[in-house]
């Protein structure tokens, strides 16, 4: 009897040490195929945001691709990651640097 709830114990404690903020989260997926529409006609000079992986914290949802107005100096465009810091995993949502 107690080789079988030491066993259960360990099993137990297995699971949760998989559930740390240790462990990995999932791989980014790949970018979904967009067209790219005709601007449209406005004032302001206008980039076009691809579309990108939101993490929602417990899944990865789509947000498609738009015109947005341009901003500063920088047309660089930042895809989100996920970074590893001392208390765990950190999301960087997509972004414009």
């Amino acid at each position: 009897m107690k080789l079988c709830t030491a066993a259960v114990l360990l099993g137990a404690a297995c699971a949760l040490v998989g559930c740390s903020a240790g462990s990995a989260p999932p791989p980014v997926p790949a970018p979904m195929a967009e067209t790219i529409p005709k601007p449209p006609v406005v004032a302001t000079p206008l980039l076009w945001q691809p579309g990108h992986w939101d993490w929602t914290g417990s899944a990865y949802v789509w947000q498609p691709g738009q015109y947005v107005p341009a901003q500063g100096p920088s047309a660089t465009w930042m895809p989100g990651y996920w970074e590893k810091a001392d208390s765990g995993w950190i999301w960087h949502p997509a972004h414009w640097v």
